[in-house]
């Protein structure tokens, strides 16, 4: 039984892929500083608190272990935060991660899943992004996944790390079961804001921007459900196991939703009227983020159960209306 290592096991992307690794025989060990995650029953068995920030405490970690992958999730993720706070963004991804991969060089893990993101392509030069384009981020946050990026790939060239990069671009919806799902303080995500807007009928949901080259002049992101993600990540794992092969792939559906698709959804499937209102843009939001996902698709056999966005804001809605945290 391999053992894999998940960083940020707490968050929302991690919590799902502890239990997806559980039901497939993974020994699992969680990490998390609980800064942004939640210490859910799914993950409390294996968890231990640790911050990659503590150098000690990560060497010790690998030191007592006897580790065989790690996959990293672990990171801040708000772009705007980014933006009006990068020195943290810095110091919590970029920092985090190094004294992560200084551990695994240490300790002979030579097995690496990196959550990286859309963001460290910047303003997109063609309507379908695939791995090859150019990479000029144009906020901190996809900054520093491109610098985490870079220090992989060197550690590749001069070391024998092996590793999968896996470029999401909007994460979205619900374990399907829902004993899982999207819960960050403070919220930030659209589709949970919509679902809050709709189900408390008084919060009103703010739209950044209403004049962006787009049919209805709002941001159009291309959303994938976290239960999609875990199993891309799985076939990664798989592969990372069965071979000394690195890999790097864009995980999206290749289909592009406005704010106002996402609003319009919610109220369909919610039967409850959304109250927004216009701001203008944020710095750092591109226009347009759609990926193409045909490489790994064509390469792992990747196929999305739950590609409509309706789905998606399903599995959310009956999250959020299970847990009540909107009601």
């Amino acid at each position: 039984m391999k053992t894999v290592l998940v960083t940020g096991g707490g968050g929302y992307i991690g919590s799902h892929m502890v239990k997806l690794l559980e039901r497939k025989g993974f020994s699992i060990i969680t990490v998390d500083n609980l800064s942004n995650g939640f210490k859910h029953e799914l993950i409390a068995n294996n968890l231990i608190e640790i911050d990659l920030l503590d150098s000690v405490a990560v060497n010790h970690l690998f030191a007592s272990q006897n580790i065989d992958v790690v996959i990293h999730f672990a990171g801040l993720i708000s772009v705007a935060e980014s933006v009006s706070d990068p020195n943290k963004y810095y110091e919590n991804n970029v920092i985090g991660t190094l004294n992560l991969l200084n551990a695994m060089h240490l300790h002979n893990v030579e097995k690496l899943i990196f959550s990286s993101t859309a963001a460290v392509y910047g303003h997109p030069q063609s309507e379908m992004i695939k791995e090859s384009h150019e990479k000029n981020p144009i906020n901190p946050y996809g900054k520093t996944k491109l610098v985490i990026e870079e220090f992989i790939r060197t550690l590749n060239k001069n070391f024998k790390l092996q590793y999968g990069i896996l470029r999401y671009f909007n994460a979205a919806g619900a374990d399907p079961e829902a004993e899982l799902g999207e819960r960050h303080t403070p919220e930030t995500h659209l589709i949970p804001l919509t679902i809050f807007a709709a189900l408390s009928g008084e919060f009103e949901l703010n739209i950044f921007g209403n004049d962006y080259p787009t049919p209805d002049g709002t941001c159009i992101r291309d959303y994938v459900h976290v239960s999609d993600l875990c199993d891309a990540h799985l076939l990664v794992l798989k592969k990372l196991l069965s071979c000394n092969e690195s890999m790097e792939f864009n995980l999206g559906n290749g289909k592009g939703y406005s704010c106002l698709d996402v609003v319009n959804a919610v109220e369909k499937i919610s039967q409850k009227k959304v109250k927004f209102k216009f701001s203008n843009r944020r710095d750092g939001d591109p226009t347009q983020l759609i990926a193409d996902s045909a490489l790994i698709r064509e390469k792992l056999g990747w196929t999305p159960k739950f590609e409509q966005i309706e789905t998606i804001i399903e599995h959310a809605l009956n999250w959020e209306t299970k847990i009540k945290r909107y009601i």
